[in-house]
């Protein structure tokens, strides 16, 4: 038992030792570029209107709205699609919405069969209708297997919409493209799920 106490006020007495300034990790100067770079999307309202009526439109004709996108981007396409499946903020029936990262089994084998820059680009092949609206979300505007699935989308005569940072290719072959006015992927990931979720709201609105 000595012993046990022993080790446990060394333990203590090294933890005690850890100083972490918040300053140091930049806790501040992250939480100014973010409220900066949020404030900045303020511009982009008319455009982030107009994809609304497009979902809500989408939605209305019986498509889909289609999230696709790697990392980060990836759990954002998760996120959001759940939202309007489940629910965002409201009571409402369940929209048809889907992430086209979530099945490992296509995801592999389209993989391993093709390569992983096919990875969207041919489920959007076996599942988009003219109907539906496909967004795309990059942070760079440059991932491959996003901008194929982008270009297979516009193919099925799908509406599409990319959401990136301030530069990228993606913004040229997009129908609407929503440009978060950073080059700093964090501060564009969060500047997303924001956005995501006012398209969520704003769609949900039209149905209750």
């Amino acid at each position: 038992m000595q012993e046990s106490r022993g080790v446990h006020c060394e333990t203590a007495a090294r933890i005690a030792d850890v100083r972490v300034e918040l300053g140091s990790v930049g806790m501040s100067s992250a939480i100014d570029e973010h409220l900066a770079t949020v404030a900045q999307l303020r511009v982009l309202e008319p455009q982030v209107a107009k994809v609304a009526k497009r979902m809500i439109l989408a939605l209305r004709n019986g498509g889909k709205v289609l999230w696709m996108g790697n990392g980060g981007s990836a759990a954002d396409s998760q996120h959001l699609a759940a939202d309007l499946v489940g629910r965002f903020m409201r009571e409402r029936r369940g929209f048809a919405s889907m992430a086209l990262t979530t099945d490992t089994s296509v995801l592999t084998a389209v993989a391993n069969d093709y390569s992983f820059e096919h990875v969207f680009s041919r489920q959007i092949e076996a599942l988009c209708t003219p109907q539906d609206i496909v967004v795309a979300i990059s942070t760079s505007g440059n991932s491959r297997n996003v901008l194929a699935g982008v270009l297979a989308a516009r193919e099925r005569g799908a509406f599409t919409v990319g959401l990136m940072g301030a530069t990228g290719d993606m913004g040229d072959i997009v129908d609407i493209c929503l440009r978060v006015p950073s080059q700093v992927t964090a501060r564009i990931q969060e500047a997303h799920i924001l956005i995501g979720h006012i398209l969520c709201n704003w769609v949900e609105t039209e149905f209750v």
